[in-house]
């Protein structure tokens, strides 16, 4: 994000926030092989950076002093293979929710948020799970346990996105678009839209989004977080998202 003279507002810099967020949470979730394999321990001090066009890279700090921006952890590379996976994986994450926030808050200072502005950016961030919590699956926990029985992926009362398409279909399980007649139920969906997240960055529902659910773990992503398209979705018998693919890859090693 640029500061220039431009003004700038809350949502300006949520915006940069939940960009930067989903970068890191693909690193860490469907990129994790790679995002592994370039944590290499034999390397210098490595940081991980969430960038604003919602991409993700492994690199040396900033050499400037000081930096343009609060700097992430510093040689996360150094402990990947002292620890198990996960634990390593739910370090990297911490620290990168704590660099988001330092990053948001910069921006805060820097733009000249009074406190009602800086209450209100802390209230956008606050609504969207941690990265820690995505990566140990907190998120999805949560999710569940507001999600009410009658609000389940089979209840065909109306078009929700947890709606499945029929059993037998060839399609993959996607939410399909809302009906222009049916006016009734609208705040009860509501809600159930802002229960369903996306399993790669955690976004909520958007009904002008094409989404996919795994038939094996039965998340729902985002087409363009795991680099589906309608198109090639029709083509796909049983799908299966990066991190259940990649568990096969593993278990048949």
């Amino acid at each position: 994000m640029d500061g220039g003279a431009t003004h700038r507002t809350p949502e300006d810099v949520f915006r940069d926030f939940r960009a930067r967020r989903a970068g890191m949470i693909k690193a860490l979730t469907t990129d994790v092989e790679k995002f592994y394999q370039q944590c290499d321990p034999e390397k210098e001090n490595l940081c991980l950076y969430g960038l604003p066009n919602e991409t993700w890279e492994v690199n040396l700090p900033a050499e400037e002093v000081p930096p343009e921006l609060p700097e992430p952890a510093l040689g996360i590379n150094f402990a990947r293979d002292g620890m198990d996976e996960k634990d390593w994986l739910s370090l990297v994450a911490v620290h990168s929710d704590a660099w988001l926030l330092a990053v948001a808050f910069y921006f805060g200072a820097r733009f000249g948020f009074d406190k009602e502005s800086r209450k209100r950016l802390f209230s956008m961030i606050n609504n969207l799970p941690t990265i820690y919590e995505v990566v140990t699956g907190t998120a999805k926990k949560q999710v569940k346990e507001k999600t009410p029985k009658s609000s389940s992926k089979i209840n065909k009362s109306g078009p929700k996105p947890s709606r499945l398409l029929e059993p037998n279909s060839r399609v993959p399980k996607m939410p399909p678009p809302k009906d222009e007649d049916d006016n009734g139920g609208e705040e009860e969906e509501g809600e159930e839209h802002e229960n369903a997240l996306c399993g790669a960055c955690n976004d909520n529902y958007g009904q002008d989004e094409f989404w996919i659910c795994c038939d094996a773990c039965e998340t729902w992503f985002h087409g363009k977080c795991v680099k589906i398209t309608p198109a090639k979705a029709e083509h796909i018998k049983h799908y299966k998202c990066p991190n259940c693919s990649s568990s096969s890859k593993r278990a048949r090693a």
